[in-house]
């Protein structure tokens, strides 16, 4: 069976939702993950620290750091990346996942929030990227995986979030882009979306729209990222993969585990025709 064990991880925004449970899922290999995230201490309303997640990842087998990063500040995500090698020797893996989410109309959408979701969606995600990729093109079989979706220029996508769809397209391209800049180097750059919409604290954005009911749990989108990640070639290479479709092409045709309510009609996520 593939396996990460032995591979470096930096995932971003993993103190909770998707990026935890692609931590958790790796530690169960043996993996070396660098939680990089700005949650010290507990919210009330949202549960999970960067050391909450060290925790249960070296339960789980695996080999945490945790590291307070602000991936909009680039001396902080220097310093991670500068840490993450001085630990484990290298960076294998990066995992864009840290985004920010505000559906509302142009008129509606303060300047604030505007940058914020550029700052972290586009700009986190380039930067990251561009602080790991000298350590990632010495791994040999590296990967960068971001959450995002597939390009789709279907007006529909953004008559009523304008702002939120263009800064997630800005990590699309980010693939487009880096998987052809590097392909040949050794890198695999790909991106990964949920079929359905994930029970995490942005369904609270969705507002009535979506119910929790609707959902299924990140760990359906962290077993597909395993599969993508411990991938031993470049198959998925500038791929914008859903993680239904990576599951059934390895076999998977139950999903009912991973629904929130087993049984009721699920909520397709955003951007997906």
């Amino acid at each position: 069976m593939p396996t990460l064990k032995g591979k470096t991880l930096f995932i971003t925004g993993a103190s909770r939702g998707i990026g935890r449970a692609i931590a958790c899922r790796a530690a169960r290999d043996g993996a070396n993950i660098v939680i990089a995230a700005k949650t010290e201490t507990e919210h009330p309303r949202l549960p999970g620290t960067i050391n909450s997640v060290a925790h249960e990842i070296e339960q789980a087998g695996g080999h945490a750091l945790p590291i307070r990063t602000d991936i909009r500040d680039e001396a902080q995500v220097s310093a991670a990346v500068e840490q993450a090698v001085g630990r484990f020797g290298g960076i294998d893996i990066l995992v864009n996942n840290a985004s920010a989410i505000y559906l509302a109309g142009t008129v509606d959408t303060p300047m604030k929030r505007f940058d914020l979701m550029f700052d972290v969606n586009v700009r986190g995600t380039y930067l990251c990227s561009q602080a790991c990729l000298p350590h990632l093109l010495q791994s040999g079989q590296a990967k960068i995986l971001n959450l995002a979706p597939p390009p789709n220029l279907d007006p529909r996508w953004f008559e009523a979030h304008v702002a939120y769809t263009i800064a997630k397209y800005g990590m699309s391209l980010c693939v487009l882009g880096m998987a052809r800049e590097f392909a040949g180097s050794g890198l695999s750059v790909s991106a990964l979306w949920p079929r359905t919409v994930i029970a995490t604290a942005a369904i609270a954005m969705l507002g009535d729209r979506v119910k929790p009911e609707q959902c299924r749990h990140p760990e359906i989108v962290a077993d597909a990222a395993h599969l993508i990640l411990s991938a031993a070639d470049q198959r998925y290479n500038g791929q914008f993969l859903i993680d239904e479709d990576v599951l059934r092409e390895s076999g998977v045709s139950d999903f009912s585990r991973y629904a929130v309510s087993p049984g009721t009609d699920l909520a397709p996520d955003l951007f997906l025709d």
